[in-house]
């Protein structure tokens, strides 16, 4: 008995010390993978598909300072003309530093104002954009929250156009404060850079290293200076924008393309004051994360699709001995036939197939009746709508009479 005892002990002895030698060991490496970030929020999020590749208290609403002014610029570039007059107000000319510094009733072109909005990060600048474009600051934050929620962007709340600290009771209701959050504040850059009918414009004026412009009048010049340190020095960096106020912190958001891999990176929180260096600190991992880590896997697979019932339908072959069916098809040319993922190792595309088994008729060609969804990791990257292939008319007692009368005059 006492040796079952001392062989049952030392066997649960040599489970444990290989338990401890490989499993945490193991645990461990697979921990210090993942980026030790400042930020107290963070995002890394796939260009292409929104998929969240990264995340560090990703959807905790926070202050965002003056990565605000991207939601602005885009707006101006879409809602605006670059050739625009805008004249300074009292309002605006009011604003906090940084500013601009211009004076009430002067008047500048809407294309320098946005250099000096997202180069100088210009407070004064953003309100006067606000004010032209959405005929004030307050009419202009409701496009802000327009076009957020068209986004998807569903824990951002847009107060000012620049980003100073604010709060509000809209409609007398509870409070809400300028706010947002990294994964939205990602999803919003990515719309910025590679979606926007705009974007070629805010990549031109976000890439600028400096620019110089007057008034309309000629009578004044001011200079912009880029303050994004990582354009110049981080390959392949397309645009970024910090931003800081006592409330929200450092932050900073930015976007990467490498050789097709699209990567948008948001920051939070980011530290204080004298930690003003920390954002490019953890920039440069999230993006090294990334680029470490993930490549472009091709898993688009030609699906086998399944005919469906088409209840109270004319077969095709107009023979009622049996239910009508119809094929169905994604209606894909070939050069449609390819989905790229950004993908690590290991992980597997799920498809998933929404069919119904039956519809009722009549059912044109080109009907949608379904979706295939391609996943990862439980997150719907892509879809394909799923069409009827062929038509099938509604059995009606108007063809059945017909069928009849058409058989007996034979």
């Amino acid at each position: 008995m006492r040796g079952f005892v001392k062989e049952t002990v030392l066997r649960a002895l040599a489970l444990y010390i290989c338990f401890q030698t490989a499993v945490f060991p193991a645990m461990a490496e697979e921990k210090a993978e993942e980026p030790k970030l400042y930020a107290q929020s963070a995002v890394l999020m796939d260009g292409d598909t929104g998929r969240v590749l990264y995340e560090k208290n990703g959807d905790a609403v926070r202050p965002m300072a003056s990565t605000t002014k991207i939601m602005t610029c885009i707006l101006a570039l879409e809602y605006g003309n670059p050739g625009d007059v805008v004249t300074v107000s009292s309002y605006a000319a009011g604003q906090p530093r940084v500013h601009l510094g211009a004076a009430a009733g002067r008047r500048f072109y809407l294309r320098d104002l946005l250099y000096s909005l997202m180069l100088e990060s210009h407070n004064d600048t953003a309100v006067m954009i606000a004010e032209h474009v959405g005929g004030s600051a307050a009419g202009f934050a409701d496009l802000m929250n327009e076009k957020a929620e068209e986004l998807g962007c569903k824990d951002t709340w847009f107060i000012t156009p620049n980003g100073l600290d604010s709060a509000e009771h809209p409609d007398g209701g509870e409070e809400k404060v300028h706010s947002t959050t990294a994964r939205d504040l990602a999803a919003i850059m990515k719309y910025c850079v590679w979606e926007s009918p705009k974007r070629q414009e805010f990549l031109d004026i976000t890439r600028a290293q400096n620019h110089y412009f007057t008034d309309a009048e000629g009578k004044g010049g001011y200079s912009c200076v880029n303050h994004n340190a990582l354009l110049s020095s981080m390959k392949n960096l397309l645009s970024g924008k910090t931003g800081f106020t006592g409330g929200a912190g450092y932050c900073y958001v930015a976007a990467l393309e490498d050789e097709g891999r699209k990567y948008v990176i948001a920051l939070l929180g980011c530290g204080w004051p004298p930690h003003k260096s920390w954002k490019w600190s953890d920039a440069g991992k999230l993006f090294s994360y990334g680029l470490d880590r993930y490549q472009k896997k091709q898993v688009f697979q030609e699906p086998v699709l399944p005919s469906i019932t088409v209840e109270n339908g004319i077969p095709s072959d107009g023979s009622l001995e049996r239910t009508a069916e119809a094929g169905t098809t994604l209606n894909l040319k070939e050069s449609e036939k390819s989905l790229e993922i950004l993908m690590k190792e290991g992980e597997q595309a799920e498809i998933q197939t929404e069919i119904p088994d039956a519809v009722q008729a009549p059912l044109p060609k080109g009907t949608e009746v379904g979706r295939i969804s391609y996943l990862v990791d439980g997150a719907v990257l892509k879809t394909y709508p799923v069409y009827a292939a062929e038509t099938i008319e509604e059995l009606t007692p108007a063809w059945c009479m017909k069928k009849i009368l058409k058989t007996f005059l034979r």
